[in-house]
């Protein structure tokens, strides 16, 4: 049987669990300079996995993503295609539906160049985007590097800030793929038709659109329990988690699924009276969906594996990424106010 408490400390401490808390800096800089905004003001601001501008009857919704140059460096085609992948996830977790990227790469060999923009056009035309162009350096003596912008539109969305006491939390993941070598990426989108793709990516949006959720961030790096931490320290709100409940492929090792970085996967609340219909939908396109847990007031993730339980994190006392708005008003948006 797993030990609780040593995986709890295990997962707490994995350099993407570090990586996240270096955010903090700029929280520091950003988070602190907005004293007492509108939930629609903030909406703009980090905090969730895209900023979401207010534009009349919709929002535009704005991201990027920066891939670690070892990576750029080793899988440049992978790079360029999971570039793409990463942030429509984001924009997918807002509710929303990606349009449009643009690059910026600097690179001192002409062919790995040439095989990260193959990997951006092939994502993008699996997805459906336009690719508007972007920046390129490519030159003796440069660094290896790439960021990859994205743009969407939203009506109904699915802010961390929506998150409150009493929504249950549901994961969605789709279990038909591989683990990446020995990371922990998990890849469902190889042999996939485009079509399927898209059809799974706009399982959120149309749940937003009928308002059968409330908020949603994807399951990034931090895997599984770092990720929810996010979802959750916006609004200093805490959840208790059961770890067995989770949907995971057969004979998944646990300390590894919990660290999972998958290419199709999403952490969700929602009222308990919507569930089976928000089950069904992920259903349908072949993707599982299980409630994991359930948010409460408490400010403090909490696990539990059969028996044993454990404290993941405790927000009151530690920040993780440091963007939380404690000032805002917590009581939950009725399904009039997220229509926006």
């Amino acid at each position: 049987m797993t030990d609780l408490a040593t995986l709890i400390d295990t997962l707490r401490n994995t350099p993407a669990m570090r990586s996240k808390q270096a955010i903090q800096q700029p929280a520091a800089v950003i988070g602190s300079a907005q004293p007492a905004l509108t939930r629609e003001q903030l909406y703009a601001l980090p905090g969730d996995d895209t900023a979401a501008i207010a534009c009349g009857d919709h929002f535009q919704l704005l991201a990027i993503e920066g891939m670690l140059p070892g990576f750029v460096e080793s899988a440049p085609w992978f790079a360029g295609w999971s570039a793409v992948m990463a942030n429509v996830s984001d924009i997918t977790a807002m509710g929303g539906r990606a349009t449009a990227v643009v690059n910026a790469y600097w690179h001192h060999d002409n062919d790995a160049a040439q095989q990260i923009l193959a990997g951006i056009r092939a994502a993008c035309e699996a997805y459906g985007l336009l690719l508007a162009g972007g920046h390129t350096s490519l030159a003796t003596g440069n660094p290896t590097a790439l960021a990859v912008a994205i743009t969407g539109t939203a009506h109904n969305l699915l802010s961390t800030l929506h998150v409150a006491p009493g929504q249950v939390i549901a994961m969605a993941v789709d279990l038909e793929g591989a683990w990446h070598a020995q990371s922990t990426y998990w890849k469902a989108f190889e042999g996939v038709p485009a079509e399927r793709l898209r059809s799974q990516l706009d399982v959120l949006p149309r749940l937003a659109d009928a308002r059968l959720l409330h908020a949603a961030k994807d399951i990034s790096n931090a895997g599984v329990l770092g990720s929810l931490l996010m979802l959750l320290e916006t609004t200093g709100c805490g959840a208790t988690v059961d770890l067995a409940a989770l949907p995971c492929p057969p004979n998944a090792e646990l300390e590894r699924w919990l660290q999972v970085f998958p290419s199709y996967g999403f952490l969700m609340t929602l009222d308990e009276r919507d569930w089976d219909q928000v089950q069904t939908a992920f259903a349908f396109e072949g993707l599982r969906c299980e409630r994991i847990g359930r948010v409460d007031a408490s400010g403090t993730l909490s696990v539990h594996h059969g028996q044993q339980q454990g404290q993941f994190w405790n927000l009151r006392e530690q920040a993780f990424t440091g963007f939380s708005y404690p000032h805002l008003d917590l009581s939950p948006l009725n399904r009039q106010q997220q229509e926006h």
